[in-house]
């Protein structure tokens, strides 16, 4: 089972910095991209960024620009900068690791997710 730890949370003003980690116990031979998801009370998760094994991002359009997403495959671990901080940036931020879905590899699309880790902006 994959398992998946965040850290790097906390409270900041607006327009400040934090950085989070994600560390990943490990990648399975059907790992196609890690990602980065966020919820707010009383509103539904949402994609913030993705970062494919071999590198490709791609960010939310509330977060382009600001955020940046990167890895260190060798020590398993997805990092999430993020600049120019906003109160509406403030939410509980996920780590997920995607599997991909190739049948014939015994690859089922599984998806494993992070506790999640706090993140408060404050204006």
């Amino acid at each position: 089972q994959v398992e998946l730890v965040e850290s790097g949370g906390g409270s900041v003003e607006t327009g400040g910095s934090l950085t989070l980690s994600c560390s990943v116990s490990e990648f399975t031979y059907c790992h196609v991209d890690m990602r980065w998801y966020r919820q707010a009370p009383g509103k539904e998760r949402e994609f913030v960024s993705t970062i494919t094994h071999s590198g490709r991002t791609n960010y939310a359009d509330s977060v382009k620009d600001r955020f940046t997403i990167s890895q260190d495959n060798a020590k398993k671990k997805v990092y999430l900068q993020m600049n120019s901080l906003k109160p509406e940036d403030t939410a509980m931020y996920y780590c997920n690791s995607r599997d991909d879905t190739i049948p014939s590899l015994g690859c089922r699309g599984s998806s494993y997710w992070g506790r999640g880790i706090q993140v408060t902006v404050s204006s």
